[in-house]
């Protein structure tokens, strides 16, 4: 019923997973956090300490929990397809981070799970919900720009993260131009057929050594004939830049960076304004909340999920193509890749 909570069990205590945690119990209407879980126990318990809820002893204790209705999988990505089988057994909707696994057969077998059972899934592509994204999406779809021609698709870090975690990433593909990948299918309502990628280490030859690239270009072509250019780079020096545009026979709709605040200052020296917004937490916290809201709607009506285990496994399909795209220096055929 609308006005009954939905209760969660939320898997995984780490940043994302605390954030979803004490977003779900203060700031999401209609949400509540029954129980957590964290392989990492002192985690655990410092979530549900400030929570004031309890900590499972299992995964399996926290997805059958009687008094679960929803699960957000924010653990690991490598145990995520278990858990989400898990939940899907146990007849919950579920939330899962993304990447649903960074193995297609695993993500499969997690997709098969969820159809036999009959549950809702939902992947976190929060950006799809980003006001400003979102607004050039409906316009698309809206026909307010006509018929696509191209979309850009730019996005960058204001700093790279740990080593240690650009080493368990699975890549820059993978880890943050997969989020691109998600906005270029969703923005022009059109799959992707081919790939073409180029990568460069200029940011930090740390990040080479360890097998992964810090600066990148991508060129998708969809079906529809639309043709996305993504640009990315893990340090933008004036901070986190991310912008979005589709440009069609009609005219263009845009998303622009956010500052600070909005003032301008103008002299005879020229045009100062304020420093972009410099965390992701800044940029799209209003993305996370508003997630949550189109999930909860979504578990309790007929309607479609915002963001389908199928648009779940087309990015990764897109980021394993750019990989041998930019290994092989050719075009790739998404064919190539899920045959």
């Amino acid at each position: 019923m609308p006005d009954t909570p939905v209760r969660f069990a939320v898997l995984g205590c780490g940043r994302i997973g605390k954030m979803h945690a004490e977003m779900l119990a203060r700031q999401v209407p209609g949400a509540s956090v029954s129980v957590v879980f964290d392989v990492v126990e002192a985690a655990a318990q410092a979530v549900a300490g400030d929570l004031g809820v309890r900590v499972a002893s299992s995964l399996d204790d926290a997805v059958n929990a009687e008094d679960v209705d929803a699960v957000a999988i924010c653990t690991s990505t490598d145990t995520h397809v278990d858990a989400m089988v898990a939940a899907a057994v146990a007849g919950r909707a579920i939330f899962c981070e993304k990447p649903i696994s960074l193995d297609l057969a695993e993500v499969d077998r997690g997709l098969n799970a969820v159809a036999d059972a009959g549950v809702k899934l939902q992947i976190g592509f929060n950006r799809r919900f980003d006001p400003s994204h979102k607004a050039v999406a409906d316009a698309v779809q809206h026909g307010a720009v006509g018929d696509v021609h191209l979309c850009s698709i730019t996005s960058r870090d204001p700093g790279p993260p740990p080593i240690e975690y650009i080493r368990v990433s699975g890549g820059m593909f993978n880890d943050m131009t997969i989020h691109d990948f998600d906005m270029a299918r969703y923005v022009t309502g059109s799959d992707v057929v081919e790939v073409y990628a180029r990568g460069a280490v200029r940011v930090d030859p740390a990040i080479g050594e360890a097998g992964d690239i810090d600066t990148g270009v991508v060129l998708l072509t969809h079906a529809n004939g639309a043709l996305t250019t993504i640009d990315n780079s893990r340090r933008a020096a004036y901070g986190y830049d991310q912008r979005v545009e589709a440009f069609g026979n009609l005219g263009k709709a845009a998303s622009d960076n956010y500052h600070d605040f909005n003032s301008v200052l103008a002299t005879e020296a020229g045009y100062r304004r304020p420093p972009l917004q410099n965390f992701f937490l800044e940029r799209y916290g209003q993305s996370y909340l508003d997630q949550w809201a189109a999930f909860l709607d979504y578990v309790r009506s007929d309607v479609a999920s915002p963001a389908s285990g199928a648009d779940g496994r087309a990015p990764l399909v897109i980021a394993q193509a750019a990989q041998r795209s930019m290994t092989e220096n050719r075009p790739v055929r998404i064919a190539e890749i899920d045959n």
